[in-house]
């Protein structure tokens, strides 16, 4: 995938951008995924079915390209993944492929492929133990930005989702299956809980950022939706391990968890407000151009999760208004998508045109 074979012609205009992009694939464009994956699940849940299906198969087809093309990347351009891994502004992207991963399985779940669902689930569940140490580590042992806290955005959140989505996987799962229910419903207490603290953890470190280090407008990424992403996967899973059998690890947190379900609800809402106002105050106020970037996903996820978990936690606690809030933002989730969607395929388009045109 070099630029220039050894000795032989110049590679085409076409091949050069095609390993541009390979090489510079950025970390958390399995968000697109994620982003797909959730509105399948609430096309499932408005009672669309054809489009959930059409949702879910789409998520597929991308995933199964994301997964090659990261592939590729860490084949040909090893050196250049690596360095993601320590850039404190991408590395938490690479979290988007544990998220991503679960949120397909989640909604396999109901198709009732659940030997694939296992599978997923266990490739998720390795990715994130391996990510969750490596990724910190990297980022504060060989990142240029000094200190590390410079680099802190919104896409921290994502190690959140990261593990929030374990806890969805494995508490869906749990009961559809006659066996190993006790080490599943471990597994979703766990992660939940990790997720837990790590928001907290994220938080306070993005909040330091912010006040320690000056804020431009072109910082203030489409990432930091992502804040209000992990609260509404948190109540999510939840909702989800409070549902789950009587197993002993449910029994002793299901109170606890139920609580804060409703907590983290309230929370994502009141930040929903506050990032709208930061995206008038970046785009309207400084002028800085609205165009298609990989981050925009992040957007789509976190509306489209808010809305899935409203929905689901009104109808599992008896909270008419909030299922009702709910089930009306599911549909907003929708056209955000397909305005992204639609701009990615331009985007896309544009970039093989340029590298077909004369002199390119």
């Amino acid at each position: 995938m070099s630029d220039r074979t050894h000795g032989g012609p110049r590679a085409s205009p076409r091949r050069e951008r095609l390993d541009a992009g390979v090489r510079s694939l950025h970390p958390g464009y399995f968000a697109l995924v994620m982003a797909t994956g959730i509105m399948s699940i609430g096309m499932s849940t408005a009672g669309v079915a054809w489009l959930s299906t059409a949702l879910l198969l789409l998520a597929v087809a991308c995933y199964v390209v994301l997964v090659l093309l990261l592939g590729l990347r860490l084949v040909a351009f090893r050196p250049d993944l690596v360095r993601d891994l320590g850039d404190p502004a991408r590395a938490f992207g690479f979290f988007t492929f544990v998220a991503a991963t679960d949120v397909v399985g989640a909604r396999l779940v109901g198709d009732g492929h659940l030997p694939v669902v296992v599978g997923l689930l266990a490739v998720a569940s390795v990715a994130w133990l391996v990510l969750g140490y490596l990724v910190p580590a990297l980022v504060v042992r060989t990142t240029s930005t000094r200190p590390a806290l410079r680099g802190a955005n919104g896409s921290w959140f994502i190690w959140v989702v990261a593990s929030q989505s374990i806890a969805v996987l494995a508490a869906t799962l749990e009961p559809q299956v006659d066996v190993g229910r006790r080490e599943l419903a471990i597994v979703a207490v766990l992660s939940w809980s990790v997720g837990l603290f790590l928001y907290a953890a994220v938080g306070v470190l993005v909040a330091v950022r912010l006040l320690l280090f000056d804020v431009e407008p072109v910082d203030v990424a489409p990432t930091y939706w992502v804040a209000m992403g992990a609260t509404a996967i948190s109540v999510v899973a939840g909702s989800k391990i409070v549902e789950m059998a009587r197993a002993p690890m449910v029994s002793a947190t299901s109170a606890l968890i139920a609580g804060l379900a409703v907590l983290f609800w309230a929370f994502g809402t009141w930040l929903i407000p506050a990032l709208l106002a930061a995206g008038y105050w970046r785009h309207v106020r400084h002028r800085v151009p609205l165009r298609y970037e990989p981050s925009m996903w992040s957007i789509v996820f976190p509306l489209g999760m808010y809305g899935v978990g409203s929905a689901y936690l009104g109808e599992v606690d008896d909270l008419p208004a909030v299922a009702a809030i709910g089930h009306a933002e599911i549909w907003v989730a929708l056209a955000v998508w397909a305005v992204v969607f639609g701009a990615m395929l331009r985007h896309l388009l544009r970039a093989m045109r340029a590298a077909d045109a004369p002199g390119a």
